[in-house]
């Protein structure tokens, strides 16, 4: 019975909290929402008697991971313009991709490229953040969903960073 008051009471206390971050600056949520994700992997783990040169990294990594989530300021569907801009630019990169496979050695041209790759596309007058970007799908080549991704700032070439359930490798314009 306790249990089950415990369960409701920490199920009404995440729903208020989450509510509350709504006005939030992204640099905020990042720091919150870090800081929770740090707790949720460091509590269990110190619980359980994992030895802390593994439980400390490890909850700095999770941390990390859910600070970064957390940049992106705003989704909104794209314009027809900004949809054919990050199709262009993600199959120009495919393309330099392929002619950059083509000159290696047979050994390096192993390596398997991303599912998904962030482009940058332009932003619009709605745009509230340093870069615009979408996610494009490297084996159907096509961009995924119709959304547009505002970043308080963008990640460096090659990071990769998460946009709704997508992991996507960020290759900037496609250069």
């Amino acid at each position: 019975m306790k249990t089950s008051r415990q369960v409701a009471a920490a199920v009404t206390g995440f729903a208020l909290f989450t509510t509350a971050c709504e006005n939030l600056t992204p640099g905020e949520n990042a720091g919150l929402f870090g800081a929770a994700a740090g707790l949720a992997t460091g509590i269990p783990l110190a619980a359980a008697g994992v030895d802390p040169s593994i439980t400390i990294p490890v909850t700095a990594g999770a941390a990390a991971i859910a600070a970064a989530s957390a940049y992106i300021i705003s989704k909104q569907q794209a314009t027809e313009r900004q949809r054919k801009i990050a199709e262009q630019r993600a199959r120009l990169y495919m393309a330099r991709r392929q002619q950059q496979l083509a000159a290696q050695p047979t050994a390096a041209k192993k390596a398997k490229p991303a599912r998904y790759i962030a482009v940058q596309t332009e932003k619009t007058e709605q745009s509230q953040g340093k870069a615009s970007v979408m996610v494009f799908d490297t084996q159907t080549n096509e961009v995924v969903g119709n959304n547009v991704y505002d970043l308080k700032s963008a990640p460096q070439v090659g990071q990769t960073a998460k946009f709704d359930t997508y992991s996507a490798q960020y290759v900037g314009a496609g250069n």
